[in-house]
Parts: C-alpha cells; sequence; structure tokens
C-alpha cells in the first residue's frame, strides 16, 4: 500500500479553525487527521504541500515511524509547531489507514486497552457574562450535562500582576463555580501562563479553599526555573506542557520534577505515537497525562487512542458540547461524552469518518483568540480584530 496524495479541509469559526487531513492510498483506504492552529492554518496548509512532494508522495502508511522521522529531520531545519502539527495530521490519519485496513481500533495496535472509559472534562462552557451568577448558572449546566469535571480560566485579562479588587473578583467566580458543581466534581484552575511566580503562588492559596485539581500553565511557560518556584510553594498539582511542540524538550520538565501532570497537544507534537511515547515516559517519573485537546471530534478521537492505552493517562479535555457544538456533525462517529466519560469504540482506525460536504458548510475564518483582549472567554472576536 502507498499514499497516492493528501487533501485538506478547514472548517472555520470565529475563534479557531480546524484543519482536517485525508490521506489516499492505492487500495482505496483513507484516513483522515485533524490540529487546530491558532493564527497559522495557512501557514500549516503551505507546509502540507511541500511535505507531500518531499516526504509523503510513495510512502507506506504502515511505516508510521519511518514517515514521521522523514518529516521531521528530513529538511534539516529544527521542527516547531507547524512542522509538527504537519507531522501530527499525517501520522494520526496513517494510525486510521492501518487500522482500517487490519479491522481493528488503533488502540488495539498500540498495546491493547488499559481501560473501557477515559474521564471528560469540560471547557468553553463559560462563554457568557462574566459574573458569579452567570458562571454559577452555567457550571450548573455542564454538571446536568453528566460532566464531573470543568476548567476555567477565572482571571480576564491578567497579565503577570492581578490587583486586590480582580483577585477578589477571581475569587467570587470560582466560589460561584464550585458551590454549582458540589464539593465531588473536579475543578480545574487554568492560568493560561499569564502570571509571575508570586502572583500565581498567591492566587493558588487564595483559591486553594475551593480545592482545585490542578494549577495549569502557573506562569509564562519558556522558563522552566520560574515553573519550579511556583511548584515549590503550592499544595496543588502543576500542570503544563500543551506549548510543548517537540518530545524531545520534555526532557528538562521531567528533570526538574516541577509538574505533576503533563498535557501534550497530540494534534501538535507529532500525532499519537509521540503522545504515547511521551506518556511512557512520564509514568517512569510517576507524572499523570492530560492531553490538551482544543480540537475538533478527530483530534478527540485520536487522543483517546493513547486514554485506552496509557495506565497513566488521568483526563481528556473536550470543548464541542459548548463552544461552535455544531461543527460535531462534520465527523461522522464522533465520540461522545456520557455520564462524564468516553466510552471504548471498537470502530477500526480512529472510529471517525470527515463528512467532507458537511466540513464544506464551515468555511475557514479569519479565526482570532486573544487571550489579553477583554471578553476573550465569549469567544466571540470583534469583526476586524
Amino acid at each position: 500500500m502507498r499514499i497516492t496524495g493528501i487533501s485538506t479541509h478547514v472548517v472555520g469559526t470565529p475563534w479557531r479553525n480546524l484543519t482536517y487531513v485525508l490521506v489516499h492510498t492505492d487500495e482505496g483506504i483513507t484516513g483522515v487527521g485533524e490540529t487546530r492552529m491558532l493564527g497559522h492554518t495557512d501557514a500549516l496548509i503551505g507546509y502540507l504541500k511541500e511535505a507531500e512532494a518531499n516526504h509523503i508522495l510513495g510512502s507506506d502508511p504502515f511505516a508510521v515511524e519511518d514517515l514521521a522521522r522523514r518529516m521531521k529531520y528530513g529538511d534539516y531545519g529544527r521542527a516547531g509547531e507547524i512542522v509538527m502539527s504537519g507531522i501530527a495530521v499525517v501520522e494520526m490519519a496513517c494510525w486510521d489507514i492501518k487500522g482500517k485496513a487490519l479491522g481493528v481500533p488503533v488502540w488495539q495496535l498500540l498495546g491493547g486497552k488499559v481501560t473501557d472509559k477515559v474521564k471528560a472534562y469540560a471547557n468553553g462552557w463559560y462563554t457568557t457574562e462574566r459574573t458569579p451568577e452567570a458562571y454559577h448558572k452555567a457550571a450548573k449546566g455542564v454538571m446536568e450535562r453528566g460532566y464531573k469535571a470543568l476548567k476555567i480560566d477565572p482571571f480576564g485579562t491578567g497579565h503577570f500582576e492581578l490587583d486586590h479588587q480582580q483577585s477578589l473578583y477571581a475569587v467570587s467566580l470560582i466560589e460561584a463555580v464550585r458551590d454549582a458543581i458540589g464539593p465531588d466534581a473536579e475543578l480545574m484552575l487554568e492560568m493560561h501562563g499569564r502570571f509571575s511566580p508570586a502572583t500565581a503562588v498567591r492566587l493558588a492559596n487564595e483559591l486553594a479553599p475551593f480545592k482545585p485539581a490542578w494549577l495549569e500553565e502557573p506562569c509564562p511557560p519558556e522558563n522552566l526555573k520560574a515553573l519550579e518556584k511556583v511548584a515549590a510553594k503550592v499544595d496543588i498539582p502543576v500542570a503544563t506542557g500543551e506549548r510543548i511542540h517537540d518530545r524531545i524538550e520534555f526532557r528538562e520538565l521531567f528533570e526538574s520534577q516541577a509538574v505533576d501532570i503533563i498535557q501534550p497537544d497530540v494534534g501538535h507534537i507529532g500525532g499519537i505515537w509521540e503522545t504515547r511515547k511521551l506518556a511512557a515516559t512520564a509514568e517512569t517519573h510517576y507524572m499523570l497525562v492530560a492531553p490538551h485537546n482544543v480540537g475538533g471530534p478527530v483530534l478527540t478521537a485520536a487522543s483517546l487512542q493513547v486514554g485506552f492505552t496509557a495506565p497513566n493517562f488521568k483526563i481528556l479535555e473536550h470543548f464541542n458540547d459548548f463552544a461552535d457544538a455544531e461543527i460535531k456533525k462534520v465527523v461522522k462517529g464522533a465520540p461522545e461524552v456520557i455520564d462524564g466519560y468516553f466510552h471504548l469504540s471498537d470502530k477500526p482506525g480512529l472510529g471517525v469518518e470527515l463528512d467532507v460536504d458537511a466540513a464544506a458548510e464551515f468555511p475557514q475564518q479569519q479565526a482570532r483568540f486573544d487571550l489579553w483582549a477583554e471578553g476573550w472567554e465569549q469567544r466571540k472576536p470583534k469583526a476586524g480584530k
């Protein structure tokens, strides 16, 4: 079996473009991959066009490791977010082809299942007025849909510091959310790399009474020494990793022991196999894995293949019940959250199919997501901004 070509399909919303790639073969089997690029969709498509000619055409889709390595190292440039995302969409499509050809789900090819279900946590649910009353109502709605966990960034446009008044307001939002979801649900606290270590530590201590399940990206991800300062002074588990795009770059994070939960994005770190390797290394450091997942149904399905096979897999992020829920129709067999969990599927490959006609109903947009803009949490960027 050989790859005869790829085709790209962009599903657009005002705040995110989802790039789907179909990998075609000479035996008529087609695989699908997906990633979500922020502000770099055209660059990704341009890279894939060159990579198709240089590396992908004529390749054996069963030789996933070989193709991924050639794409990463064959251009003699250091692979960053765009290249690693390009590798990811092609790589997961190859796994999809392999599973379909053999008649088995991808998780079976990764060593088999260790669980029948993966816990989900909701994100994108707080696209409402930024008040305790509105967040209380929205959080109750999440629980009513069966979720047992959710995540929130309550810090507005905070950057490095957060003054006393803004800090009190953030606390009031989290108090309202915890009241709405009860004592048993998990509440993930997102900081989006906003703060200096001192501010992150202060806020973590002020929010500790509400029992956050983790503290995510408390300070900018480029400086591991800053992260170590935070980890040494808080009792809440620390999570990070969505903006690391190479498995090798996690080495210092493991050595520092500054985090408890790593959050690779399957769509940015080279795909399913790279993520599974990373999970195995995390296991040797007694760390959990909870992939970043702001993608649609295909990226969710790809992340779940790791989830069903990794003993240290904690939970998976899910946006698609709350933000842009209508895009679920572009994929047949989209994973669904039932009673707070994704459940094991025996469908061959990734178990999903892209509906190209449905995808065409959501053309690419000038998607924008600015964490420093007022009202960013509503994910409705102003026209022309």
